[in-house]
């Protein structure tokens, strides 16, 4: 799976974007998000609210938990607002 981090995300985890294997401990969405939260001190912060982090797969917004396979692209990114 392709993973892509935006805007303070990508600051704080200092990565714009990685690859990792679809295995059970990443089969979908919210276990990703646990995964992504034992990586170290900056997966923990930039994931330990969220209400301030969106997820796209395959570049659709997701509101719930979803499965996840192989190929699939994950994106996290802050809300968009507009004005």
């Amino acid at each position: 799976m392709k993973i892509l981090y935006f805007a303070w995300l990508k600051a704080k985890l200092q990565m714009t974007e990685e690859v990792v294997s679809c295995s059970d401990e990443r089969r979908d969405t919210d276990s990703l998000v646990r995964w992504m939260k034992k990586r170290g001190p900056a997966f923990e912060e930039v994931f330990s609210d969220l209400e301030v982090v969106r997820i796209a797969v395959n570049q659709e917004y997701i509101t719930g938990n979803t499965t996840l396979s192989e190929g699939d692209e994950i994106a996290f990114f802050p809300p968009v607002t507009g004005g």
